[in-house]
């Protein structure tokens, strides 16, 4: 055997150079193997030599970090009960199920393959029928709609198909963390203006988070391209008042800006707020896209479909970039939607009856429980008057949070702490602010309260016993 593995070796080192230079020989006592010149052996072990062109395209440099990614995947690791990330853990409405059922076992054949690519055309015209009143105004369902995938679809179509190579895009801290680095991929310049809280002991509302008027009107120049407004905000709640909104409209008609408005928890208004589309506003709707999502409407986060509305020159460009990046959405999720709209627009005059009025009140005693859980514990909330985030200020609970040997600001480390030692998982706020604003962020932490009443109970609890483990 040795001697034979002995006389193959010295055949191929004979003819080594006449074998095809993309191969290397590596030889062991029985056996003779080609193998990619790319890989190199050392020992047991092999490294792949990668081309030097084999990475990160420039433009998305800077954007490699994922919030949701890292801590959804520390609260798994961990086994911790997770407060952070948005999505419900009990089951979305049963007629908006059903649609989709009907829809996949249904007589229609069609329902399984491509529809129109900007959006199915029920779900359009649909969609057309409810918002016209909220609008004041008619849509016209196949030149001012585009449906995505999701509302970060829609939001990334809106960026990319508007933004161009140096371009200033304003955006309100804090933010819903996709909107720096979608800017910065289409090449444009984010410009941020923080929302700040009114200096008051205890709990705070949304409503006392303000801009201020000069600040923001220093960030509009002659390179501002858009403004991004989320209206309810995540993650502080904050529903933007008619002064506020009339603030922003103006200095948007003062300079030639476009408002992306971000309005996926349009329906979730508590405490007799009202939430208003700035697209109303007069000579708003020809410079505004109006962000929503059936994810949030229907407590559907994982069907993932979301809509841009607005005037034509405006749209087309979404659909632009639409067409040659997600071309078209599922079909039976559009049809199921659509179906589930139908219904909901039957009963927007039962708000007893009516999902999207329902949802709000289904809330508003989960978001009473957390704030009281969490002051009860010795964080103070901010009371959001929409949405189903609340931040609370941690900066009170004079507690020694080991170092992780990182940088980041104090409150990733608090929560990286708290979902290893406590079982219990939130998102650093920090995460939604820029870099030179970290420091706004840093005191506060992100909880979500659409979960099941046990859920939230269970959050108490751990609460309770880490107060206790304290005294």
């Amino acid at each position: 055997m040795r001697k034979a593995a002995s006389l193959l070796g010295t055949f191929c080192r004979q003819f080594k150079g006449s074998l095809n230079r993309n191969f290397l020989v590596e030889k062991n006592e029985i056996s003779l193997t080609l193998v990619p010149a790319t890989i190199q052996t050392h020992g047991h072990h092999s490294q792949r030599r990668m081309s030097t062109k084999a990475k990160l395209a420039d433009r998305l440099k800077g954007t490699e970090k994922n919030i949701w990614v890292d801590f959804s995947k520390l609260a798994v690791e961990n086994k911790a009960l997770n407060l952070g990330q948005g999505f419900p853990d009990y089951p979305p409405p049963q007629h908006v199920v059903d649609e989709l059922m009907k829809a996949v076992t249904g007589n229609n054949p069609l329902i399984h393959q491509y529809t129109r690519s900007y959006g199915n055309p029920h779900l359009v015209n649909t969609l057309a029928k409810l918002y016209c009143p909220f609008l004041g105004r008619q849509v016209d369902p196949m030149n001012e709609i585009t449906i995505s995938v999701g509302a970060y679809g829609v939001l990334f179509c809106a960026v990319q198909g508007l933004i161009n190579p140096g371009d200033e895009v304003i955006i309100i801290e804090p933010f819903f963390d996709c909107y720096e680095p979608m800017v910065m991929v289409a090449g444009g310049k984010p410009v941020f203006v923080p929302l700040r809280p009114a200096e008051k002991g205890g709990v705070l509302s949304s409503a006392d988070w303000k801009l201020n008027p000069e600040e923001l009107s220093s960030k509009f120049s002659s390179r501002t391209k858009a403004i991004i407004v989320n209206n309810p905000n995540n993650p502080l709640g904050k529903v933007f008042n008619r002064d506020e909104l009339e603030m922003i409209a103006g200095l948007c008609k003062k300079h030639d800006v476009i408002c992306i408005s971000d309005e996926v928890y349009e329906w979730m208004v508590y405490d007799g707020n009202k939430h208003i589309k700035i697209a109303t506003l007069p000579d708003m709707w020809e410079r505004t896209i109006t962000v929503g999502s059936a994810g949030k409407a229907f407590s559907v986060t994982g069907w993932k479909l979301g809509w841009g509305i607005g005037p034509p020159h405006l749209i087309k460009c979404l659909q632009v970039l639409h067409q040659n990046c997600i071309y078209t959405c599922p079909t039976p999720i559009q049809e199921a939607v659509a179906s589930g709209l139908d219904y909901e627009i039957t009963q927007l005059d039962h708000p007893e009856k009516c999902y999207l009025y329902t949802l709000a009140k289904e809330l508003l005693p989960k978001r009473d429980f957390l704030a009281k859980t969490l002051s009860d514990f010795g964080m103070i909330p901010t009371i959001p008057e929409g949405g189903y985030f609340m931040m609370a200020d941690i900066s009170k609970l004079n507690l020694h949070i080991p170092d992780d040997d990182t940088d980041d600001p104090c409150d990733f480390k608090f929560v990286r702490w708290m979902t290893k030692e406590k079982k219990f998982t939130a998102i650093p706020t920090s995460a939604f602010y820029s870099k030179n604003h970290k420091s706004l962020g840093e005191k506060f932490v992100r909880f979500c309260f659409i979960k099941d009443d046990k859920t939230l109970k269970k959050a108490g609890e751990l609460l309770q016993d880490w107060k206790a483990s304290l005294a």
